[in-house]
């Protein structure tokens, strides 16, 4: 077959374009690709063999009001692995274990953390001894996906003596994750798990940084040091609070480790949590890092319930200290005065229907003001007070004082307390023929029955005894006051009432043994019958709440002690806690009841 010259050349020619038109095509995606997105895939081929390191942030400090440390950051390790699925971390993880022994909880842990988040290296230690650092370094070249580095570690000088309010931290949980108050939080990063930790939790937390390693193909690490630059992390913002250190830790001698109970401080005028103390106490140190299985298990097994908070989550019958929120409600409704009698003087029981209502003074006290009332925590005096006044009324007072509301203290293990909202309550609870009025307002005029409150709630309602009916909340945070009115007395009345209370210390009142050299204490004490026996014998709480000095309170302490026994046992206490605080000795007499 022959062609013609014409149609050879035009063919040929046809073939130079097509060849041309490749090569163009090659040159243009090689320039493409060398020049023009140079950068890009110089990016990408350093992202594969680079490796983001977290670096995590210092928390922010807390302070107490002179500046002394309640929590700071030391040196600590972790220990992190490279791998490069879940079936080569489990068996690096083997391997780990045999020259550092690893927990089923610890290998667990590891797991999770994997598969949370691939990307990220996976903590297998995150609070290392220097032992185990000194082990896996000398075995080093047998890991080459193990990373070492130091990090900060959270710190409590003083930790079981703050450890009802300062909280402590914890990994973040994929329920947690999983809520939005987390939303920019990655699996592994430390949170603040209670107390101050979490409630300021945005301002101590920080940002966390990042350092780069060098990986293989494999995922080994080749170079730590300078395979880019580092992206520095920044600490966290300081906490002030009003917390007296001092106190705190005076306050965590006189509790020990034989009582179980809450003492609450507060400066009456604005509020500031001067110490708070749960009894008996844990250490939050405990748990930085993952706690121990054998500490928790002590914990969740001792029957004083340790992790629970006794001052700020605890309802207990706030007792006879509560005789001074009947008497306010009385008085606001002029159905009695400080001078008023009740009709039947007390002989140390009164009969109400076919029942006699015992007063702790099996003797009785014989016919008594308010004041004297007051004095000698008269419970045949005030059961004819609450009946005078009426359940109704009864309820609506306490609800104006506040006793149905959680204290405002900021910290989030602020439990609400119980109180009746309504009268329909107690049908609601026993039916409409399961209860008497008559029974229901006796009780509660003297703190018992459908009344449960927290102690740091008796120290708010005892700021408002101080400052003529003006109510501080309580604040740990160093913040401008939050006070507002719940009752209005007359200056004579509440002149009477803080006698009355004076009384109760200084005139061979219920509290008489918890005198204090030089200044005048102001306060109530209170047993509060739980149902609990042993050996025949009611536990009760002990409970005192009051102010000092009493013509210019400058401190609020309510104490109660778990299964104590009689109030003037927990007035004892307050009273060394203000004697601490005002510097001055409590003189000690002998115990009264009431």
């Amino acid at each position: 077959m022959s062609f013609h010259p014409n149609e050879v050349a035009r063919r040929a020619r046809i073939a130079t374009w097509v060849l041309g038109g490749a090569l163009g095509v090659l040159v243009t995606a090689f320039f493409r690709t060398q020049i023009i997105r140079n950068q890009e895939w110089s990016l990408r081929s350093e992202e594969n063999r680079l490796r983001e390191v977290p670096l995590p942030a210092p928390r922010g400090n807390i302070f107490d009001r002179t500046g002394r440390i309640i929590a700071e950051n030391v040196v600590g390790y972790t220990v992190s692995l490279l791998p490069q699925s879940l079936d080569s971390l489990r068996a690096t993880l083997q391997r780990v274990g045999q020259m550092v022994p690893l927990s089923k909880g610890e290998t667990d842990a590891a797991l999770r953390r994997y598969r949370r988040n691939p990307v990220r290296p996976t903590v297998i230690l995150p609070d290392a001894s220097f032992e185990e650092i000194s082990v896996l370094e000398e075995h080093r070249i047998d890991f080459p996906n193990l990373i070492i580095q130091s990090s900060p570690k959270r710190y409590y000088p003083d930790g079981p003596a703050v450890a009802a309010f300062v909280g402590t931290v914890g990994e973040v949980s994929d329920s947690e994750l999983a809520q939005p108050a987390y939303a920019d939080y990655k699996p592994g990063q430390l949170i603040g798990k209670q107390g101050l930790e979490r409630e300021y939790e945005t301002t101590l937390r920080g940002r966390e940084g990042s350092r780069f390693v060098e990986v293989d193909a494999r995922g080994r690490v080749v170079r730590e040091v300078g395979a880019r630059e580092d992206l520095q992390p920044q600490q966290g913002q300081p906490v002030y609070t009003n917390v007296d250190l001092d106190l705190q830790e005076y306050i965590a001698h006189l509790f020990a480790d034989s009582l179980a109970g809450g003492a609450v401080a507060l400066d009456p005028r604005t509020g500031a949590v001067l110490a708070l103390y749960s009894a008996p106490s844990w250490d939050p140190n405990q748990f930085v890092g993952g706690v121990s299985y054998a500490y928790y298990d002590s914990l969740l097994h001792d029957p004083r319930a340790p992790l629970y908070n006794k001052a700020t989550q605890g309802t207990y019958p706030p007792g006879s200290t509560w005789k001074l929120a009947t008497a306010v409600i009385g008085l606001e409704d002029s159905l009695v005065t400080m001078d008023s009698k009740m009709p039947q003087p007390c002989t140390g029981r009164y009969l109400f229907g076919n029942r006699y209502w015992q007063c702790w003074e099996p003797t009785g006290h014989g016919a008594l003001t308010l004041g004297g009332a007051i004095e000698k925590s008269c419970d045949v005096y005030f059961y004819q007070l609450g009946l005078r006044i009426g359940l109704g009324r009864l309820i609506a007072g306490g609800l104006q004082l506040g006793f149905n509301q959680p204290s405002g203290i900021d910290l989030p293990e602020d439990n609400r307390p119980r109180f009746p909202d309504r009268l329909k309550y107690f049908d609601e609870k026993y039916g409409p023929r399961g209860w008497t009025a008559g029974a229901t307002v006796m009780n509660m005029s003297i703190g018992q029955g459908e009344n449960s409150q927290t102690v740091v709630d008796m120290a708010k309602f005892y700021t408002a005894l101080a400052e003529g009916g003006i109510e501080a909340t309580p604040q740990i945070r160093t913040m401008a006051p939050v006070r507002k009115r719940v009752f209005d007395l007359t200056p004579d009345a509440q002149a009477a009432i803080r006698s009355a209370l004076m009384g109760v210390v200084e005139a061979g009142g219920t509290a008489a043994s918890a005198q204090i050299k030089g200044v005048m204490l102001a306060g109530k004490t209170g047993t509060a019958q739980t149902g609990v026996f042993r050996n025949g014998v009611e536990l009760n709480h002990a409970w005192f709440a009051g102010f000092a000095p009493a013509d210019d309170p400058e401190i609020v302490v309510a104490v109660m002690i778990q299964f104590g026994g009689h109030g003037p046992r927990a007035a004892r206490i307050a009273s060394s806690i203000i004697g601490h605080y005002l510097k001055t000795t409590p003189t000690m007499l002998l115990e009264t009841g009431g």
